[in-house]
């Protein structure tokens, strides 16, 4: 069994900042002395295409469609980026890209403003909510089958360069002309921070960019002045991103030595140990936080960091698995790689890396764990006991598969039936919440915020007549007995969606987390003090060492 030493000397967060900076930035591809037999192949193989294949072969077009194919024979996470898609790649989590300033919709194949960015380029010059982009430089958008991706290329592009769009709107017949500046425009990545009770503030984050500490140190601070004195940090569906910013953000609830990290990688500045600066501000909060199946990387970071150091509750659902760093280097033609060069250990010594030796069946993982239940039943979890860890204060955790929460909750399925399935298939909640948000918008937008909106919306049962009348028109019959069944959930998301389109995402969070379960359970364990330093709830082990030993075998298996 593996302990945390607390005898082990942990090289301070800036420096260690510095290493993890360095391999996840640097462009410097290293050169050995001389060509090895292996490269010599390589080039003889290329040389034998270029002068001796039946055909001409363009190399640089069959060098760009193998090289995804080289890579992914070394892990799933190494990865090719082609020139085109590297901006795109890089704007996600660089926390700002060159655009108009708007989030949009496609509905009716029709391009639709769902929220003008305040202070972005296309609030100054008259762009609002619920406009329709018709026309694109002149070019029809509308009714052409544009594609997400499409509207993304047209209306990004270089910093003060301008586009002319043509826009509908429902108090004009005609088609209104305006041309916008393309600005820096920021990429969010905290989307709801709010209090879910006088004591209890709750923080979600999409992904760890540049700019998520920022973001997420102000919702702290600004919840903390609000009443907040415990914390649920909601990691759920965010795949991960800068290593360090994980270290940053944990680093607010330890104290100054609690280890967060170590790396270990054939690369010297792959090699390094994190531990908390002794700055952080909210050490004496109780803290929980959400995981499910699409947690990974730097949440899973953040997550073992808070757990192995019994430092708060993990509810939720087992995690990713994903224990490896990726560098990128950009090549002479500006696309690059991201390569694996090390692979980072939780303070208890664990790998969080699930085995990838068969890739096929890592890439369905997810799948499988759905499929024997392991989203609805903890006893249908496979943990691998050979792992065997424990926490600063003796608790019992494993590696080599995820981040297994101290609590679990299920995949919540009351309400779900066929009806539910069919409306949401064919998308007719957003659909219906946008067409009602468009009609009634200036009475919502008067709302100062989630609770003051819903007492502008009709009746649970007269808001649900509406829907179900709409989704009728829209080829989905009513079948009563399933929407009775179905009821809470489809008003409490119709609410959650009007509440975005008409204030925000945060809105949306603010009345969706209401029928929350995970989120409920967060709340009653805070309550009860469940969370407190130190943790003491034991996690529960495999129900048998034959499960843990199928695990072995069977699991050999995220924005631009």
């Amino acid at each position: 069994m593996n302990h945390i030493k607390k005898t082990s000397v942990w090289v301070p967060l800036i420096a260690a900042l510095a290493f993890v900076l360095g391999l996840l930035t640097s462009n410097l591809l290293k050169v050995g002395s001389g060509p090895t037999p292996a490269q010599k192949k390589f080039q003889t193989v290329l040389n034998l295409i270029r002068n001796d294949y039946v055909d001409e072969v363009d190399l640089d077009s069959l060098l760009e469609n193998t090289l995804p194919s080289l890579l992914t024979n070394l892990d799933p996470h190494s990865a090719y980026i082609p020139a085109s898609d590297l901006q795109a790649v890089n704007d996600d989590l660089d926390g700002s890209f060159s655009g108009v300033g708007i989030q949009f919709m496609i509905n009716n194949d029709t391009i639709v403003v769902l929220e003008v960015i305040p202070g972005g380029p296309s609030e100054k010059v008259g762009i609002l909510p619920g406009d329709r982009i018709v026309k694109v430089d002149d070019e029809q958008v509308a009714g052409t089958g544009i594609t997400n991706e499409q509207v993304l290329k047209k209306l990004r592009g270089d910093k003060d360069t301008r586009v002319k769009l043509g826009i509908k709107r429902l108090n004009s017949k005609k088609t209104l002309s305006f041309e916008v500046t393309r600005g820096d425009i920021p990429v969010n990545s905290v989307d709801a921070a709010y209090l879910l009770n006088d004591s209890t503030g709750y923080i979600r984050v999409n992904k760890f960019g540049r700019t998520t500490y920022d973001e997420f140190w102000q919702a702290l601070n600004s919840l903390a002045r609000d009443g907040a004195a415990d914390f649920v940090i909601d990691l759920r569906g965010n795949t991960g991103g800068f290593m360090e910013v994980a270290f940053l953000m944990v680093n607010e609830f330890l104290e100054k030595g609690q280890p967060i990290v170590s790396t270990r990688g054939r690369d010297y500045y792959a090699t390094s140990a994190v531990g908390a600066d002794g700055n952080g501000s909210f050490t004496d909060a109780q803290v929980v936080v959400l995981l499910d199946e699409f947690s990974a990387s730097a949440s899973e970071i953040f997550a073992g960091a808070i757990q192995d150091n019994d430092r708060g509750l993990v509810i939720g659902r087992r995690s990713f698995g994903k224990g490896l760093i990726q560098r990128q280097s950009v090549l002479p033609d500006s696309s690059a790689i991201r390569l694996t060069i090390g692979r980072y250990y939780t303070p208890s010594g664990r790998s969080i890396q699930k085995d990838y030796s068969n890739h096929s069946l890592y890439e369905h993982d997810l799948i499988d764990r759905y499929n024997r239940g392991e989203m609805f039943s903890q006893d249908s979890i496979r943990q691998n006991t050979d792992q065997v860890f424990t926490t600063l204060h003796g608790r019992t955790v494993f590696g080599g598969g995820g981040i297994m929460p101290d609590i679990f909750v299920p995949n919540d399925t009351s309400g779900i039936t066929s009806y539910y399935i069919n409306v949401a298939n064919a998308g007719l909640f957003q659909k219906f919440a946008f067409d009602y948000v468009d009609t009634n918008r200036e009475k919502l937008e008067q709302a100062s915020g989630a609770d003051e909106l819903l007492g502008l919306l009709p009746s649970d049962d007269a808001l649900l007549r509406q829907f179900v009348n709409f989704a009728a028109r829209n080829g989905i019959p009513a079948r009563w007995y399933y929407i009775n069944i179905s009821h809470d959930l489809i008003v409490n998301q119709l609410k959650a969606l009007i509440a975005r389109d008409a204030l925000g995402y945060g809105a949306y969070f603010e009345i969706a987390n209401r029928a929350d379960t995970n989120v409920a359970r967060a709340v009653e364990e805070l309550a009860k003090g469940t969370a407190a330093f130190p943790v003491t709830i034991p996690l529960k082990a495999p129900a048998s060492g034959k499960a843990a030993a199928d695990s072995a075998s069977n699991t050999n298996v995220k924005q631009p």
